[in-house]
């Protein structure tokens, strides 16, 4: 299992490595905002979660002697693999408006 919090701690999210939520805690101004977008937030930190288990249990697994090759057929994720995809989540997060109003 693994945890990812989102940038200002208000939304925090446990899963397995496969991406099953175990525990989701949310603070109560998130609740407020537009539900698609809290259903996003919410499901990119569960993937961020699973891919940080994966490289958990990655380890563990090269620590037990599993040569790159068994490992390969795993499918679990290598560190490069999740820093980007973390790097791109965190870019496409940033290029997203935080709300459609604008001021006249």
């Amino acid at each position: 299992m693994s945890t990812a919090t989102s940038r200002n701690g208000s939304i925090s999210v446990e899963t397995t490595e496969h991406g099953l939520p175990i525990s989701l805690t949310v603070e109560s101004e998130e609740l407020r905002r537009d539900p698609s977008a809290l259903a996003g937030d919410i499901m990119r930190l569960c993937r961020q979660a699973a891919n940080r288990a994966g490289l958990a249990r990655r380890a563990e697994l090269e620590a037990a002697g599993l040569t790159g090759e068994v490992l390969a057929l795993t499918g679990l994720p290598k560190p490069e693999d999740v820093a980007r995809q973390e790097l791109i989540e965190e870019q496409d997060y940033e290029d997203e408006p935080q709300s459609w109003l604008r001021s006249v």
